[in-house]
């Protein structure tokens, strides 16, 4: 019986992936084999000796301490592109309220006062402060290209916008998926300088904190508008509040909460709705689970974020999944205290993504209970598991 211990509320349809006749789910599991989170901050919380895997039904991991889990051998899980969809639409509406100054106008309407007729008489003569402007021919910069960055960047096609996009570590399947007519930027500052809005699909690391900030903001069209439903630290407020009171930026629209920005007219600011639709929910609460049941039952690693990508299909053998530190010789240490035992393998499978290395190793019987402590016993080794 695998025990899965869940931190946040996990969609139904996600943990019905995990048959109950194999797998305990819940709250308050002890010991557990996988943890299944959302947004809980797990950096001040022990990591149980048990623990064999982490899975976050969402895209960022930054609510999970990865380095550590790495260095005790881990697997940290993500669902890359499930809530894509969610987050695209979002822009889109992120857009249109920026671009049609409709907060402003329904906060406006919202407080008038007197008789329909009076009503429609101010509202009559109070719109034209709220004149905006429309989206075909004004171009959009989009940075980060992947499942997300690719789908805001097609749909803004669809809508008549010029698109550029500017993603150094694009891969083949996003290129592959990108629309033709999507531009390429040669850096960020480039981007910038050609774009009437911006918005960003990158995760927060040391290279993307304050990526606009007064300097950047200097470079940018007058009247552009920023869009940040990726992570918070992305974007300077003091330096958007002040692009934005001598009118250098025309609108701000995001998914953070904040004291600094949350009062200004030119602000637009969503309570984190980036993947709240009960489709995203789902599609990342399935997609976590089956990649943890695989894990589990099988070995196969799909969507780490600190693992190689690893997948094997079973034998008739015996399968010991074994993480060590990316270094020579491990494969051959690991054969050498197989034969040693007699064993004979049947397949194997070694991927290795920066210092860690993951190998996969079928044999052809059962495999003694010394030969587990021997692999574990040589040095960079980090975990080792019996596939039952």
């Amino acid at each position: 019986m695998y025990k899965v211990l869940t931190l946040n509320n996990i969609s139904v349809d996600g943990l019905a992936k995990l048959p109950r006749e194999r797998y305990q789910v819940g709250a308050d599991v002890e010991d557990p084999d996988v943890i299944l989170l959302r947004s809980f901050k797990m950096h001040d919380q022990p990591i149980p000796p048990s623990l064999k895997a982490v899975a976050r039904a969402g895209a960022g991991v930054n609510n999970v301490p990865v380095n550590v889990l790495t260095e005790m051998g881990i697997p940290v899980f993500n669902a890359p592109g499930a809530n894509a969809n969610a987050v695209k639409e979002l822009v889109l509406a992120g857009m249109l309220l920026a671009c049609r100054n409709i907060c402003q106008a329904w906060d406006f309407v919202r407080h008038l006062e007197g008789d329909d007729a009076s009503l429609m008489k101010q509202a009559e003569a109070g719109k034209k402060q709220f004149v905006g402007f429309e989206l075909p021919g004004r171009t959009l910069g989009v940075i980060g290209l992947g499942a997300i960055g690719v789908m805001v960047a097609n749909a803004a096609r669809a809508l008549g916008m010029d698109v550029i996009g500017y993603d150094p570590k694009i891969t083949v399947q996003s290129a592959w998926r990108l629309s033709a007519d999507v531009r390429q930027a040669v850096s960020v500052a480039d981007l910038l300088a050609q774009s009437d809005f911006v918005t960003f699909h990158v995760p927060l690391i040391e290279s993307t904190k304050h990526l606009i900030n007064r300097e950047s903001i200097r470079g940018m069209r007058d009247g552009a508008v920023i869009l940040n439903f990726s992570r918070d630290g992305i974007v300077d407020r003091e330096a958007v509040a002040e692009a934005l009171n001598v009118g250098k930026l025309y609108s701000y629209v995001c998914d953070f909460a904040n004291n600094a920005l949350k009062d200004h007219e030119r602000v637009i600011i969503l309570p984190h709705l980036g993947a709240s639709t009960r489709q995203a929910e789902d599609n990342c609460a399935i997609m976590v689970a089956e990649q943890v049941r695989d894990f589990l039952e099988n070995g196969n690693i799909h969507n780490s974020v600190n693992f190689p990508e690893a997948v094997m299909p079973m034998s008739n053998g015996m399968r010991i999944a074994i993480a060590n530190a990316n270094v020579p010789n491990m494969v051959g240490q690991i054969s050498t205290a197989m034969a040693a035992a007699d064993l004979n393998i049947i397949d194997l499978l070694n991927k290795s993504r920066d210092q860690i290395a993951y190998t996969l190793v079928d044999v052809d019987k059962v495999v003694p209970t010394d030969v587990v402590d021997k692999l574990r016993a040589i040095d960079g080794v980090l975990n080792v598991r019996l596939i039952p």
